[in-house]
């Protein structure tokens, strides 16, 4: 019988710092995370720096915990895993050089996990029959990608955006209507006591990019009628305006997903990241995919978040397929994907 493999994740490419540990690539042994919302929110949205400093404060507690509460040790590991990119250089570094020192300390393999890569196999953890080919649509803060899985290491961008992330647009609009910080949960609190055809926000289209994305011409519309109705001293109904700006949000998301996977001859998506987390974009979604005889699969709200058992999953299908980072490793604040 085969050995075991388990695979130390870290993550930190944003404001939570965390980490896991995964047995096989599916099983979850722990999953600890140490969130700065709470920080960040004084200021309505994720301050670079704080965000470097904290991981720094935080990490070596974080990594002990994830251990400690996989009733594990760092002998026991098969390979660390780490988020390399794309994210906030500072914050990177800190789950980089931490990976690294443990990695060359310990004598076992380093391996670098793309973020969005992770996002995608955070759906692995729960649905144990899902395997590649299929497609993910990953909605976060930072990436809005549409994304053709071949393989476990195989990623194709079929879409992606071509300015703000639907994430970004929805704490943009979010901090416009006085809500706080993050966005995402406070726009779909809201939505839920208004009207989500109240008020008619552009659903934009790119040319010459079918299952391109584009959300700064919504959030600008959102703003630019905001201050239309401020202007004419009229109030504004907040619901309304959160149910529209997330409808015309969704009905992009939904429409070019199942478009691209009806047109691919695929059966089955799968959505991660943030935003996957939003109740009415996994209902709409789920609506139609039943309409067209596609499978959908959503991680729990927990992996659609930064975690680090996604990126032990991944790092696990990275270090089988024979791949390692050397001490050199580096973060790369823009890593692409399927480059």
């Amino acid at each position: 019988m085969p050995k075991d493999i388990l695979t130390l994740g870290i993550e930190s490419s944003c404001d939570e710092t965390a980490a896991a540990v995964v047995k096989n690539g599916r099983e979850v042994l722990s999953n600890i995370i140490s969130s700065q919302i709470d920080i960040h929110k004084l200021y309505g949205g994720v301050v670079p720096e704080i965000a470097s400093r904290k991981h720094i404060e935080r990490i070596n507690y974080v990594i002990e915990e994830a251990l400690a509460s996989a009733g594990v040790t760092l002998n026991d590991i098969g390979a660390v895993c780490v988020t390399y990119g794309p994210g906030l250089v500072g914050a990177l570094l800190s789950g980089v050089s931490t990976a690294k020192a443990m990695a060359y300390a310990a004598g076992i393999p380093l391996v670098g996990v793309h973020h969005i890569e992770g996002h995608i196999a955070a759906n692995y953890i729960e649905h144990g029959t899902l395997e590649p080919p299929f497609l993910c649509l990953v909605v976060s803060g930072g990436h809005t990608h549409l994304v053709q899985v071949n393989g476990y290491n195989d990623f194709v961008v079929a879409g992606c955006t071509h300015d703000d992330a639907a994430g970004e647009a929805f704490d943009k609009v979010a901090r416009a209507l006085g809500l706080s910080y993050p966005g995402g949960p406070a726009i779909d609190r809201l939505a839920r006591s208004g009207n989500p055809h109240a008020i008619e926000f552009p659903r934009a289209k790119v040319d010459g990019d079918k299952y391109g994305f584009s959300f700064s011409g919504l959030k600008s519309a959102v703003l630019n009628y905001l201050n239309g109705c401020e202007m004419k001293n009229i109030e504004a109904d907040s619901a309304d305006v959160a149910a529209s700006f997330q409808q015309a949000v969704i009905d992009v998301l939904v429409n070019k997903a199942t478009d691209a996977a009806i047109k691919s001859g695929g059966d089955c998506i799968a959505i991660a990241g943030g935003v996957a987390a939003n109740s009415a974009l996994r209902a709409a979604l789920e609506d139609e995919c039943n309409k067209n005889g596609i499978r959908l699969y959503c991680p729990s709200p927990v992996y659609c978040t930064d975690n680090a058992a996604m990126i032990a999953v991944q790092g696990y299908y990275n270090f089988i397929a024979g791949k390692r980072s050397g001490l050199d490793l580096n973060a790369v604040p823009n890593l692409k994907l399927g480059a």
